[in-house]
């Protein structure tokens, strides 16, 4: 199953597409996800420790664009948004 990973804010640094996209054989919760994101992070930016704390602090959002939990299931090819945190001044 195709899951596309919209990329905002920070998290635009990971591609120059802002979208990635994984590929799943069975169905994947959230909190699973983010640590294939990490992954990513770890093998396409040498473990880059600021990524890694952008995705650990982020929320996510379904297609319906609602704020899911780490227990959500992902049972479908969908989009999933990852929104890191804002700082501002």
């Amino acid at each position: 199953m195709l899951i596309k990973l919209e990329l905002f804010g920070a998290s635009r640094d990971f591609n120059n597409t802002n979208i990635l996209e994984f590929n799943f054989k069975k169905v994947i919760s959230i909190k699973d996800f983010r640590l294939e994101i990490i992954d990513y992070v770890k093998q396409k930016f040498n473990n880059n420790q600021d990524f890694i704390k952008i995705v650990n602090s982020s929320v996510f959002c379904s297609e319906e664009n609602e704020i899911i939990s780490d227990n959500y299931k992902i049972t479908k090819e969908q989009k999933i948004g990852i929104i890191p945190p804002i700082g501002g001044g």
